[in-house]
């Protein structure tokens, strides 16, 4: 059996009779030393100090990016929703005059042929330059 257990299976009941050293020697370990107080505010430190540091990163982050996007010269949101309005809008005013050019086209095909008075220019008329 190994030294741990063998303290721990100690009932320190049992030397009640013994000297005062011989108790003294059998108590467990106590853990609130000054060494492991100064790690644990020293820990504590460098986490607040890590925290920052990341939010450091973070803004320069996205002050980094924000520039970017600046110098790509990209187009608002706004502006985009307002041009892509006006393009359904045209291509809806599109559509509404190829349906009106079909049914005027239909209109004029069942239209009787009627014959032209017009005489056709003659080609003798017309000389060809030589």
């Amino acid at each position: 059996m190994c030294k741990k257990a063998m303290i721990k299976a100690i009932d320190f009941d049992d030397f009640a009779g013994h000297s005062a050293l011989a108790r003294r020697r059998m108590k467990p370990m106590q853990t609130n030393s000054r060494i492991f107080d100064d790690i644990a505010r020293l820990a504590s430190g460098a986490l607040g100090t890590a925290q920052g540091m990341k939010s450091e990163w973070e803004n320069l982050f996205h002050q980094r990016i924000e520039r970017l996007v600046a110098d790509m010269d990209l187009v608002p949101r706004e502006e985009f929703d307002a041009i892509k309005a006006m393009a359904v809008s045209l291509s809806e005013t599109v559509e509404a005059q190829n349906t009106r050019i079909e049914a005027l086209e239909k209109k004029l095909a069942a239209r009787p042929k009627t014959t032209s008075t017009r005489k056709p220019k003659s080609a003798s008329s017309t000389k060809p330059k030589s």
